[in-house]
């Protein structure tokens, strides 16, 4: 496995046996959180979900006085925090089995609906299995792009991309949609690659899901407002709007800014445990910023946390972040972090950058870290 990225001294060997030995002292943190798991986390899971469920009482509660502007909008900002909240650091981080192990229905990774048109079972596998099995990989983790955007220049460029910041901003503001039909890869069935008849089962699924968040959102609570249906009806459609302006931002900026690396099926074949945590700490970045800001996104702010610990309970992601980027000094590898603005103005402008044809842009810098990888060697004959 060849695995690349800049450093400031010119090109770092890590060597199989620091590969592997970092892999031993990322599991033995994994451990250790797994051995402390208790009272505090139970705490803080049910102290997000009182919360959440407050803000969602409180928004609907505030759009029954829509007539009155400020009403209207705290009641869209409540209901947009609900929103977020049920999402990233409720949704999200349950359906990734990081409560399973108080084995508490309502919070079992198998079970878990969250306020989204997404089902959740379809979700756990282009995400859970897909995207954390196979991060930054090209042919296999289909987060690279989401079948519609450039958004990497080992990417082959075609006409088609020089719409690329109109797919971005569009995705962006129907993202909740865009995940729901990650699993069709429609992109596939639309060149041939898939048929029709193999997604039927997904198509029922959501289906049943976006009906029922449909129905809930923009006709029920709406009609149970009586006059102030259409102001209801704004405020439900402002609220999904910002929750996915803002899930859109933080999922982009932990995967896309630039010096996040992507790989292929060559080089990551038969990978170890070391690498795999390798390839996870360079196929994603941090963004930095306040306890609140972590909640709010669920501490996908520590993406490079994340995608080394997915099971883990997230609110331990900010005490093992100084333990990871020490490893990352110690054996020379990135730790790719910074503020909203510098991580999201990347991304935007890789999506720019990358629209028009390779020979109009300068590319990124000549990456500079190698891995080493230990080969078995199988004797012929004899």
């Amino acid at each position: 496995m060849t695995i690349l990225t800049e450093t400031k001294d010119g090109p770092l060997v890590l060597s199989a046996e620091d590969v592997e030995e970092l892999g031993r002292a990322l599991d033995d943190l994994r451990e250790r959180v797994l051995a402390d798991l208790g009272a505090r986390d139970r705490e803080y899971i049910y102290s997000i979900i009182k919360a959440q469920r407050g803000f969602e009482i409180a928004g609907r509660g505030l759009l029954y006085l829509g007539l009155f502007p400020p009403f209207w909008l705290a009641g869209v900002a409540a209901l947009s925090v609900s929103k977020i909240l049920d999402n990233m650091e409720i949704g999200h981080n349950v359906m990734h089995g990081q409560y399973d192990w108080m084995r508490e229905r309502g919070l079992n990774s198998r079970v878990f609906e969250w306020d989204n048109v997404c089902p959740s079972d379809q979700w756990r596998h282009s995400h859970n299995y897909m995207h954390h099995t196979y991060t930054n990989i090209h042919g296999r983790d289909r987060d690279i792009g989401y079948g519609i955007l450039r958004i990497d220049e080992n990417q082959k460029w075609h006409p088609y991309y020089l719409g690329n910041p109109i797919y971005a901003v569009a995705l962006m503001l129907l993202f909740e949609w865009g995940v729901m039909l990650h699993d069709l890869e429609v992109d596939n069935i639309l060149q041939g690659k898939r048929d029709w008849s193999e997604v039927k089962g997904l198509l029922k699924g959501q289906w049943r899901k976006a009906g029922r968040q449909v129905l809930k959102d923009y006709l029920v609570f709406p009609l149970l407002s009586g006059p102030l249906f259409v102001s209801t009806l704004a405020g439900n459609a402002a609220a999904n709007l910002v929750r996915n302006i803002w899930a859109y931002s933080i999922i982009f900026c932990g995967h896309f800014p630039a010096g996040v690396q992507t790989f292929t099926e060559a080089e990551t074949a038969e990978e170890t445990r070391g690498e795999w945590y390798v390839r996870q700490m360079l196929g994603s970045a941090n963004i930095s910023g306040s306890k609140l800001f972590h909640i709010m996104s669920g501490n996908l702010s520590h993406q490079i946390e994340h995608h080394l610990f997915p099971d883990l309970p997230a609110n331990r992601y900010p005490e093992l972040a100084p333990l990871v980027r020490g490893l990352c000094e110690k054996y020379g590898l990135p730790y790719n972090t910074g503020p909203l603005r510098k991580q999201i103005g990347s991304v935007w402008g890789k999506i720019f950058r990358l629209a028009l044809p390779p020979r109009w842009v300068r590319g990124d810098s000549a990456p500079g870290v190698i891995v080493m990888r230990q080969r078995k060697t199988t004797e012929v004959g004899g």
